[in-house]
Order: structure tokens, then C-alpha cells, then sequence
């Protein structure tokens, strides 16, 4: 059936209800969610896209926006639109982009990037990418851009380095991006090395970092002790 092209601001809550407001609304505009719920991914769409849902089981599924409850009452669980088990956690929701690639890391500190042509979920079971084990969790799914990978673990210890030590994977473990004596990932992101390492400081101001000369070094070792100002969750954005 043809979908008409329309406008919609996808709003996902903390609990997982999921719906479609009709148009783009403001993105910092106050909605409504269940008591004890609140927002979680808002962002806008058109009713043509494609959504990939990033689970914390390592793997996608793929939600066509045109099938999303609308934006009158709170939504639908996402967990009855895909087989999502209850154990895992939605990593994230972002709209497929043909051709572009993503970097998916576990909490143990592994990861690669992959085509996101190749995730795309043909069954309501998603299609399995990052394998994970044990309490490993898929942690990190995020869009690559620019020639450099910058990682923190717990231990507020960040690394950067060449994009090109990362290899280009339709699935798996991944290969180790940091090093830790005990701990595990916090957060992994891809930059642009003339334009520096951005992130916003616990005043919400974005802060950016040029000099990485400190912080730069082979994929899988240590990595130093975060600047100062690096945000107390351990995340990039």
C-alpha cells in the first residue's frame, strides 16, 4: 500500500510506549506520559521512514513509521510491535539512513562499525549483530561520521583513535576498543580530528577539546584520565 509522505515527531518513553505525534512539533515541548514514566527518544520523522530499534541483546528490529500508534493517548508498548524480550533495554531508536554506517560497542568494551543496510529486520524477531554474553549488554549505537573513535570506561579513562583500526562487520563480537583492569564502557563516539572532541559540561554548555594529544593512542590500551569538566555520567552526549 503507498503511505502518504507526512511530517511526525516520534516520541518514545522511559518505559517503552511508543506513538506518533503528528507533525514536527518542538522537540523541548512538555507531553504527557504515565505516571511514573517520561521521555526517553524524541525526535522527528516522516511517515515513509523505516526505524531501527537497537536493543540491549544486540540486536535491531525495524518499525515502519506509518505503523505507529498516533499521538492522541500515551502509545503502545514497542514490545508488542517487535519481540523484544523483557530482559533487554531499548539502547536506542534512530531513522534509517541508506547508506550510512554505525558503531555498535557491548559494555565489555568490544565493538565494530557496520552498514546500516545490513541490520535492517525483515521479521518481528529483529536480526541478531553485536553478539553479547553473560552481563554483557549492547551499550553504544550511533551513527559514524568524520576519522577518529574516542571511548571512556568507567574509570572516566578516554581514548581516541583512527577510525581506520576499526574493522567493517555485518556481525559479531567486535574487536576490543579499550582496555580495562576491571569496569567496562561508558561510552564510544566518532568525530571529526580537525574539529575536536565535543561534549557538553554539567552546565549544559558544549565544551570542545582540539589538543588530543594526551588522550590519543592504539586501540585497546588504557587511554588517561578524562579532562576537566568531562560530564559525571561518562558521556559524550
Amino acid at each position: 500500500a503507498m503511505i502518504d509522505r507526512e511530517p511526525i515527531t516520534v516520541v518514545c518513553s522511559q518505559m517503552g510506549w511508543v506513538r506518533a505525534m503528528t507533525g514536527h512539533i518542538d522537540l523541548t515541548r512538555e507531553l504527557k506520559f504515565k505516571d511514573g514514566d517520561g521521555p526517553r527518544f524524541i525526535f522527528h520523522a516522516e511517515t515513509t521512514d523505516r526505524l531501527l530499534v537497537f536493543g540491549s541483546n544486540g540486536r535491531f528490529y525495524t518499525v515502519s513509521a506509518s505503523n505507529l500508534p498516533g499521538g492522541r493517548g500515551m502509545g503502545e508498548p514497542l514490545r508488542l510491535m517487535v519481540d523484544l524480550p523483557n530482559e533487554a533495554e531499548i539502547v536506542t531508536i534512530l531513522t534509517h539512513q541508506p547508506g550510512r554506517k554505525l558503531l555498535v560497542a557491548s559494555s565489555a568494551g568490544d565493538g565494530f562499525v557496520v552498514p546500516e543496510d545490513d541490520v535492517l529486520a525483515q521479521t518481528r524477531t529483529g536480526k541478531q549483530v553485536l553478539n553479547v554474553r553473560g552481563e554483557n549488554r549492547a551499550l553504544v549505537c550511533k551513527p559514524v561520521t568524520g576519522d577518529s573513535v574516542a571511548v571512556v570506561g568507567e574509570n572516566r579513562k578516554v581514548l581516541v583513535f583512527g577510525r581506520d583500526e576499526l574493522p567493517e562487520m555485518g556481525r559479531g563480537k567486535g574487536v576490543r576498543l579499550q582496555k580495562y583492569k576491571d569496569g567496562a564502557l561508558s561510552d564510544a563516539t566518532t568525530f571529526t580530528s580537525a574539529d575536536g572532541l565535543s561534549w557538553q559540561d554539567p552546565a549544559g554548555r558544549t565544551r570542545t577539546e582540539t589538543d588530543l594529544s594526551e588522550w590519543s593512542g592504539k586501540r585497546a590500551s588504557a587511554g588517561r584520565m578524562a579532562p576537566r569538566g568531562f560530564p559525571r555520567d561518562n558521556k559524550f552526549n
